[in-house]
């Protein structure tokens, strides 16, 4: 690995030097030789072995400069001052063959200075639906943090029962989270934060550089990639789980999966993680929250806006009024692309939501009906019709879709091949990656987990050997909780 570990030379307050912390029996699960080649990784030549010994920590490359990053966060709306990587241990940055610079980290490799009496390990489990829904996320198109690399520890770790242990190695445009500003401005440390903000703009936004206000160019930045990375997951069912501010990167990438789940059955207030028992994070709740991370940052940044104080929170509020405005725009103009339609028309947002609510009244899959719709478009509306309770109503709909498709020039086929390309086929289903970790834990047999990888890296296809893959859970199939693991 080419490292050049530009968060390795901000201030020392930035970070906690640590190794990782050996492993008793580490093997490989797997490894993403595409993405490796894509950092740029000599890897030639290397057996199972001794990939898993520098995917474990064992053996930490040449070159690495291994820390803990220091951050601060809300969790569920509750400020804690310190936080930090508690289980994860970033070896440090390569710039990959298109030039840009990417961050290795492995999570689960051991404590760190801000484990705050955790093993600092990851269960088996955990690191597995991180991979799975990672590598999907990315297949799918939406910003997301990669996976490297896999492997099992030889040793358990203790939770609610004894488990297997792991370590995931994730790459990112960088880890740097709202709460990394949160820890600074906690400490009113201004030259911290104008450290890290030149930092970001550097690695993320140098656009923001030649602004008269690159501060506040940076902080317009963040919020529009966030706006247009909550949509994202809006239109393909996700739900995040835990949007505390420590798990919002300001590289506008998907961080952290803990408890997240892409919803079966539509229902705007879908909640999955465990530990959200108020629904803060559900489904239909994500753009606020995202607003709200937003705004913790602005706060973070007053001191750079402006020396004027009261003109540096005006400058703040424009940019979460911009969020406001910015956000339903786009949101309509995804479901437009997901409904076929290349204009805007008068009554495009009202033919959205009586979808939705039909979606709700009949407990349907919401990857299937958008997914169903584009054999409609092609002339087949049965397996669309099918999904309704009530038959009239999705008639009618279905009419008023066509009359507003209509007004366009494309054909059917051309709508339903385009309407295929933005409604997968394929999602990592809830139910499936439980039947991968369980076959992972209790009997040690990784072929289900491949199995999905594969179907999920091709998720716009309906191909026989995945059709499972495209199957809702039956009743007794669906997971109502999912958990983080830590």
């Amino acid at each position: 690995m080419r490292f050049d570990n530009s968060y390795a030379r901000l201030p020392e307050r930035f970070t906690a030097a640590v190794l990782p912390t050996p492993v008793k029996a580490p093997q490989l699960i797997a490894f993403n030789r595409p993405l490796a080649e894509e950092l740029g990784l000599d890897v030639e030549g290397m057996d199972d072995e001794r990939l898993a010994a520098i995917f474990s920590g064992n053996a930490v490359p040449q070159g690495a400069e291994p820390l803990a990053m220091a951050y601060a966060g809300h969790q569920f709306g509750n400020f804690v001052p310190q936080l930090g990587d508690g289980r994860a241990i970033l070896l440090g940055e390569v710039i990959d063959t298109k030039g840009r610079r990417r961050d290795i980290q492995l999570k689960g490799s051991g404590p760190t200075r801000f484990s705050r009496r955790g093993d600092g390990r990851a269960a088996l489990g955990p690191v597995l639906r991180e991979y799975i829904v990672s590598e999907a996320m990315f297949a799918l198109g939406i910003p997301a943090t990669r996976a490297l690399a896999a492997v099992t520890t030889g040793e358990r770790v203790q939770r609610e029962i004894g488990l297997p242990g792991g370590v995931f190695t994730r790459v990112a445009a960088s880890h740097i989270r709202v709460g990394t500003f949160q820890f600074f401005a906690a400490r009113e440390d201004t030259e911290a934060l104008k450290a890290l903000s030149d930092h970001v703009i550097d690695r993320h936004y140098p656009e923001a550089r030649q602004s008269e206000t690159p501060y506040l160019a940076m902080l317009q930045a963040i919020a529009e990639r966030q706006c247009d990375l909550i949509c994202r997951w809006l239109m393909v069912g996700f739900i995040h789980g835990v949007m505390n501010t420590d798990n919002m990167a300001v590289s506008g990438e998907t961080i952290d999966f803990g408890p997240c789940a892409f919803m079966d059955e539509y229902h705007p207030n879908k909640v999955f993680s465990s530990i959200d028992a108020q629904g803060r994070y559900a489904y239909n709740n994500q753009p606020g929250i995202a607003q709200w991370n937003i705004a913790r940052l602005a706060e973070c940044l007053i001191p750079l806006l402006d020396e004027d104080q009261d003109k540096a929170v005006d400058m703040a509020n424009g940019v979460l009024a911009d969020f406001a405005k910015a956000f339903p725009k786009r949101w309509l103009s995804g479901m437009r692309t997901k409904l076929g339609l290349q204009t805007e028309a008068e009554g495009d947002e009202q033919l959205v939501q009586d979808l939705l609510a039909l979606m709700k009244r009949s407990e349907v899959d919401y990857t299937l009906t958008f997914r169903r719709l584009c054999d409609a478009a092609s002339g087949n509306a049965e397996p669309f019709r099918g999904m309704f309770i009530d038959l009239t109503a999705a008639d009618e709909w279905l009419e008023r879709w066509k009359k507003r498709a209509a007004q366009e020039s494309r054909s059917g086929e051309e709508r339903a091949d385009a309407m295929r390309a933005v409604n997968p086929a394929i999602i990592p289903r809830n139910h499936r990656i439980e039947e991968v970790i369980a076959a992972a834990v209790e009997d040690n047999d990784f072929a289900p987990f491949h199995e999905m990888i594969k179907a999920t890296a091709r998720p716009f296809e309906e191909l026989p050997e995945f059709s499972v893959y495209m199957q809702a859970p039956m009743n007794h199939e669906r997971v109502f909780r999912t958990f983080c693991g830590t």
